[in-house]
């Protein structure tokens, strides 16, 4: 095993998306590890170069495997980068891998596009975790955000006060959970609106299928840590189990992570998480793609500003990307917002950060290889 240089936590983290995608792609080769990068169609903010890139470190054959992604949805790839560029330069945590034979499996910015022009959706303006559907069958159905679109999005950017009246009033009478609900479940019905989640396929689901068949189609047992922000108290990160509906499965999940209740798993299937419920969430991947392995896995959820703050964030964003006439001031404002409202750019808040997801990744080692 080749160790690199240990990098500093300050370091591990970046302004921009090239800037990230730089720093992973240097790490990973400063680490041995041979970077295949799975081409975006498009181009980025600043004309760059996108990618899907990703780098394993392990047995080819090796029984199980550990993923650790960044950038589902986007802007909050700027947290899990810096994740997955520190865990390339720390010794300790690949040694306690290598030594275990639990091959770790990094695949950085599974949304590029979004990643770089600092919005959550991708190139389609498709939530990402609400895009993992057999799309020959019915899709869910959405009513409440149905009620809410129009009202989300008006002519004018900041909205008036007559419709932010509108909208407390329709939060005061149903609640700020079904509120939360009725915009993050997921719908299907408006193209250009909130937690879009398709009609086929987006690029970022279809190329996360072939990296996992490549990588995971001989493994036992599979793990996988998917890094996110945005929902919680700022700077704690919340294990939410990702997988199916599974009592043995959530059980197991919380075996793994729950840190003796430290740090419990909590499920949008029993209403302990702060997540609303969804569907079409990318983990069905791994059942499709490497259906040998018995997988366990989490959403590593980090919480940066309070919930009506961060979906106001996304509503502006959203907003934008409807009216591109904008002025120039006001879209540069909205994007400040975004990156605010999914990544706080503090040294403790980074610190804490790294802290649990190195915390996460050597319970999912553990848990790998528990008889």
């Amino acid at each position: 095993m080749t160790t690199g240089p240990a990098m500093n936590l300050e370091d591990s983290f970046s302004h921009s998306y090239a800037e990230a995608r730089r720093k992973f792609i240097d790490s990973a080769q400063g680490a041995g590890l041979p970077v295949e990068s799975k081409l975006h169609p498009e181009t980025g903010r600043d004309g760059e170069e996108l990618a899907m890139d990703v780098a394993r470190e392990g047995d080819p054959d090796a029984p199980a495997l550990l993923i650790l992604s960044s950038a589902c949805h986007g802007v909050e790839g700027f947290c899990g980068s810096g994740v997955q560029v520190g865990a390339l330069h720390d010794g300790e945590w690949r040694k306690y891998a290598a030594d275990r034979n639990v091959a770790v499996l990094y695949i950085h910015a599974l949304n590029p596009y979004g990643f770089s022009h600092i919005r959550r959706t991708t190139q389609e303006n498709v939530d990402l975790n609400r895009n993992f559907h057999d799309f020959g069958k019915p899709l869910p159905e959405n009513a409440a955000y149905g009620e809410l679109h129009d009202l989300l999005f008006p002519q004018t950017w900041p909205p008036s006060k007559e419709n932010d009246d509108t909208l407390a009033r329709w939060v005061e009478k149903n609640g700020q959970m079904a509120y939360q609900t009725a915009i993050s479940a997921g719908q299907y019905d408006f193209p250009r609106g909130m937690y879009f989640g398709g009609h086929s396929p987006t690029w970022s689901n279809r190329t996360l299928r072939e990296v996992l068949r490549a990588h995971g189609r001989r493994a036992g047992r599979a793990a996988w840590i998917d890094f996110h922000t945005g929902l919680g108290p700022s700077g704690k990160g919340e294990r939410i189990f990702a997988g199916p509906d599974d009592a043995a499965k959530v059980a197991r999940a919380r075996r793994w992570w729950d840190g003796g209740g430290k740090t419990p798993v909590t499920s949008i299937y029993d209403g302990s998480s702060t997540s609303a419920k969804l569907t079409g969430m990318m983990w069905a991947s791994i059942a499709d793609e490497c259906p040998r392995a018995e997988y366990t896995g989490i959403a590593m959820e980090y919480g940066t500003q309070p919930l009506l703050q961060v979906l106001e964030a996304l509503r502006a964003d959203h907003w934008l990307d409807q009216h591109p006439e904008a002025p120039k001031e006001l879209a540069a404002q909205i994007k400040r917002q975004m990156l605010e409202a999914f990544y706080t750019d503090t040294p403790e808040w980074r610190r804490r950060i790294v802290e649990q997801a190195r915390e996460a990744m050597f319970q999912a080692v553990d848990g790998l290889t528990a008889t």
